[in-house]
């Protein structure tokens, strides 16, 4: 099994990179949005993320691969040859920790901060710009805010930022009760 710090590490390292050649070739607002597009095309296709992990195929069929779903994404030229080498040095299986770390990157360059909040129900609009507005005031940055909603934890949310996780969500409440009962 693969070593998920380790993958981290290199994700940042390929991401910090790409960030930095992004930015001499002012492309970087199109590297951002292809690597979007590629998340998105990640999390929908199981067929993809079994050939960036496999180490059945060697890194000629990755590239190939790779490439092509670049093509079809209509990707940029450097986003293209960026998946490219990453197949060559045998880094696919870091892809997915690449792209988290490119996307906290642009965000910080931009002076925003991301904030993974995750709810029971789907935001309204109301709340999601509630949310932001309470964020910005608390963080003192714009947040950058990926909603996931996970019916597990009942009501109430959750927001990550960076390594600080506020937990508001009445699975944990009634989990705290729960054990405050038994040591009673």
């Amino acid at each position: 099994m693969a070593d998920d710090s380790h993958l981290g590490d290199v994700g940042a390292r390929y991401a910090r990179a790409l960030l930095e050649l992004a930015a001499e070739q002012n492309s970087l607002t199109a590297v951002e949005a292809d690597l979007a597009a590629l998340k998105a095309a990640l999390a929908e296709s199981a067929d993809l993320r079994k050939l960036i992990a496999s180490p059945k195929f060697d890194g000629a069929a990755k590239a190939a691969g790779l490439v092509a779903v670049a093509a079809r994404l209509g990707a940029h030229e450097t986003t293209t040859k960026f998946l490219g080498l990453l197949a060559a040095n045998g880094r696919t299986a870091a892809l997915g920790a690449i792209i988290e770390a490119f996307e906290r990157l642009a965000a910080a360059r931009k002076g925003l901060v991301a904030a993974k909040v995750t709810t029971a129900a789907p935001l309204t609009k109301a709340q999601a710009k509630s949310l932001s507005a309470t964020l910005a005031a608390t963080l003192g940055r714009e947040p950058q805010i990926e909603t996931v909603v996970d019916p597990a934890i009942l009501g109430g949310i959750k927001v990550r930022v960076g390594s600080r996780l506020y937990d508001a969500s009445l699975k944990t409440k009634l989990d705290s009760l729960k054990f405050a009962l038994k040591r009673a």
